[in-house]
């Protein structure tokens, strides 16, 4: 939390996070001219973004893309902001998230945990219905097969298992079925990356295949997602912020 607010305290740090919330996905070279200063200042300010988990770093072919990773700022406001704030505060968060549209969104976290403890958070429905929203995920988790999201009798997204590595990787298609608005966006893609480092792992989401100007709620939630996940493993406890449990009560399913 240190190297974040640490970061965050640069002027010019900002400007650049402001940079890529308004560009995701930018190259050095991009970033280079929108600023006025040298490339190795541009380098120097990225690496302190990226040693504080602000920002993801992505090759794609001979290029480095960088990436903003909202996931930190998210931390902040559940540990410094949200059990202060009244519950608007959680609307004036999301209304920066609608303002955001791009076709891949990467999301990067790391939690003190075992690959193997957190593949089953992500493919266990009751673990996962705890930082989810309340939303279960039922799947028998091979390649190929289906996967249906809900929350009660309440259907959320559905999709096929892509490519299943466990503990190291899962790709899967994704179909909102929430609302009318979210069906009509069609099939995207949501990639998650394990990687062990020393006593922890780091946990890439990469939401991609999203038409240009797809609409925000297909990935505005990962920063609370991925936040009540860590919550969950390092902890044991549920995050209760704004949200968190929206579909909690949802009418369960008959027997």
């Amino acid at each position: 939390m240190d190297a974040v607010f640490k970061a965050l305290a640069d002027p010019t740090r900002r400007a650049l996070l402001d940079e890529l919330f308004r560009e995701d996905g930018q190259s050095l070279r991009t970033l280079e001219r929108r600023l006025p200063m040298t490339r190795f200042g541009v380098m120097k300010h990225l690496r302190v973004l990226e040693e504080a988990g602000l920002v993801s770093a992505r090759k794609r072919g001979r290029e480095k893309l960088h990436f903003l990773n909202p996931v930190p700022i998210r931390l902040v406001h559940d540990r410094w902001v949200s059990k202060y704030a009244e519950p608007w505060a959680a609307g004036l968060s999301g209304l920066k998230t609608r303002l955001e549209a791009t076709m891949e969104k990467v999301f990067e976290i790391y939690i003190k945990t075992t690959p193997e403890r957190l593949w089953e958070a992500i493919t266990d429905s009751e673990l996962r219905s705890r930082y989810t929203f309340g939303v279960g995920y039922e799947s028998d988790w091979a390649a190929g097969s289906p996967y249906k999201a809900a929350a009660g009798s309440f259907p959320i997204a559905e999709g096929e298992n892509l490519e299943v590595d466990p503990p190291r990787r899962l790709v899967q298609s994704f179909n909102a079925l929430w609302g009318e608005d979210v069906k009509r966006e069609g099939t995207s893609r949501v990639t998650f990356d394990i990687e062990q480092i020393e006593d922890s792992c780091r946990l890439t989401v990469t939401h991609d295949q999203l038409r240009e100007g797809a609409n925000d709620e297909l990935f505005g939630g990962w920063p609370m997602v991925l936040s009540g996940l860590k919550t969950l493993l390092e902890t044991g406890e549920t995050l209760t912020t704004p949200g968190s449990l929206r579909y909690a009560g949802a009418p369960q399913p008959a027997t």
